[in-house]
């Protein structure tokens, strides 16, 4: 998490990392989106989150983890009362804990092409209901065509993307 600047706009950002336990949400992390978001909101700063999280919460550490879902959903609700623009990026793979709590509480969310996103994967989802999922179920572009997430972006293009974003919303 931290502070910076998107071509010359102050933001607020924080990044989960799916090379750490697939970027699953415990207490540090839950703290530090809570952290960066309570941040952002006294400053007045936009908030982008950049979620690269294939896991849920953190079982082994009990409720504490469970709890930084609603804890990060508070903080959220206080800076969108605020007035105050939140864009979520999700990349491959964004699921379970994260994207049931503060992933999908964007004004904007964008997704990466062809990003696996949802609260299980499909494999799951196909032995918990014994049927064949539609081709390309919980992938980005199938989701924007269902209205889960607003656009795609190319990474490539993001700080664009976001940078004009923040120019229209902010």
């Amino acid at each position: 998490i931290g502070e910076g600047r998107l071509n010359n706009k102050g933001i607020a950002l924080g990044i989960t990392d799916s090379r750490f336990i697939m970027g699953s949400m415990g207490y540090v992390v839950g703290e530090k989106v809570s952290m960066i978001t309570e941040f952002a909101t006294k400053n007045k700063l936009p908030l982008v989150i950049i979620s690269g999280s294939g896991g849920g919460a953190r079982m082994y550490e009990g409720i504490i983890s469970l709890m930084q879902m609603a804890k990060t959903s508070a903080a959220l609700a206080r800076h969108h009362e605020a007035g105050l623009l939140y864009i979520s990026i999700l990349t491959n793979p964004t699921m379970a804990g994260v994207l049931a709590s503060f992933a999908s509480l964007g004004d904007v969310i964008i997704a990466e092409p062809k990003a696996l996103i949802g609260f299980t994967g499909p494999r799951v989802i196909e032995q918990t209901i014994r049927q064949k999922l539609p081709e390309g179920f919980q992938r980005s572009e199938f989701l924007l065509g269902h209205g889960l997430i607003d656009m795609v972006v190319n990474r490539k293009n993001m700080k664009d993307t976001v940078s004009q974003l923040i120019d229209y919303m902010g």
